[in-house]
């Protein structure tokens, strides 16, 4: 199976699992702090998003790169006459190289080739990172599968996520490799140098490096299992405090002013040792006039996601049309040969 169909199959995992547990909550973090509720699903989707554009931009450069460099000699062409274009066509090459000298030294498209694995790596492993995180005793969201995690080799209580912590390990390298490579054709002058005979172990290490990564992610993700309890006794009504913002907005309020009062709040809320939403009508009435009865329906983690029903938002209608667009996209795209 090629590069580009294995990530069509994580996306297709990830659309898969995103539309069965679309009514998980969990809490969304900014700056790894609890932030506002979101769906489970809709972060699955995030990743799914990025490793689209990944897929994107290996299309992108399958194009680019289909160059044909035969016939270019040492680099001053071929004395031969022969039709380059016929050759190419023959051959499978979209185009051939419009000037030798720069043919018989051009790499490239082996640095695009480490680019784009370096990119789809960090966002393996930042996906990857999450998971490790939601997986921590201080967390508990989501239990790794065996066949992707080990014990301990000397306390039994625990279940490490390896191949998580492989994954993340392994985009270190790739990046290495990518670095290590621009230093290499950084010095060198025009035409073909000698250095230029490195590309191949960087290259086919970053080759064989992210063609186990992929179906190890894929495996990952369809096996998990995650704690729907967990996640939803993780949400909090501070989470709202945006919620209690908007709230006055609707009520015609502007946003600068609703934001102070909203942080009001939670300060109150916080010196008196109490959750948000058990602050009274009366104590927020305090803060801005414009507050009613109906504030108590700001507390409801529900109404709060699916409030946010826009192309990319949490609601449950967006989410199974990012889902659905997704499938459709995985399931038109051309297939390519790498």
């Amino acid at each position: 199976m090629c590069i580009r169909d294995r990530m069509v199959g994580l996306l297709e995992v990830a659309s898969d699992r995103a539309e069965a547990e679309v009514q998980v909550l969990m809490p969304g973090y900014t700056h790894l702090q609890k932030a506002q509720p979101v769906r489970w699903s809709h972060w699955i989707m995030s990743h799914a998003s990025g490793w689209q554009r990944d897929i994107q931009r290996l299309d992108h450069m399958l194009e680019r790169v289909n160059v044909m460099p035969l016939g270019s000699g040492a680099l001053a062409g071929n004395p031969f006459g022969i039709d380059r274009v016929a050759l190419a066509n023959e051959l499978g090459f979209a185009r051939v190289s419009p000037n030798s000298m720069d043919a018989v030294s051009d790499r490239d498209f082996v640095a695009e080739f480490m680019f784009w694995s370096t990119m789809t790596m960090v966002h393996l492993s930042r996906w990857a990172e999450d998971l490790i995180i939601y997986s921590s005793g201080e967390f508990k969201y989501v239990s790794m599968a065996d066949a992707y995690s080990t014990g301990s080799s000397l306390m039994p209580q625990k279940k490490n996520p390896d191949a998580l912590e492989l994954l993340r390990g392994k985009s270190g390298r790739v990046a290495g490799g990518l670095s290590g490579f621009l230093m290499v054709l950084k010095g060198t002058p025009s035409t073909y140098n000698k250095d230029m005979q490195e590309d191949k172990q960087i290259l086919f290490d970053a080759v064989d490096t992210i063609k186990d990564a992929i179906p190890i992610a894929t495996g990952v993700l369809s096996t998990l299992t995650i704690s729907p309890d967990k996640m939803r006794s993780a949400l909090q009504p501070e989470m709202l405090a945006t919620d209690l913002a908007e709230y006055l907005v609707r009520k015609g309020v502007p946003f600068r002013e609703t934001h102070h009062t909203a942080g009001e709040a939670v300060r109150v809320s916080e010196e008196r040792g109490v959750p948000l939403s058990q602050l009274s009508l009366d104590d927020l009435k305090q803060l801005n006039s414009s507050f009613e009865a109906d504030v108590s329906s700001v507390w409801d983690f529900e109404a709060s996601v699916n409030s946010r029903d826009v192309i990319g938002g949490t609601s449950e209608r967006a989410l199974l049309e990012q889902v659905s667009n997704m499938r459709e996209w995985c399931k038109h795209k051309p297939r390519s040969a790498l």
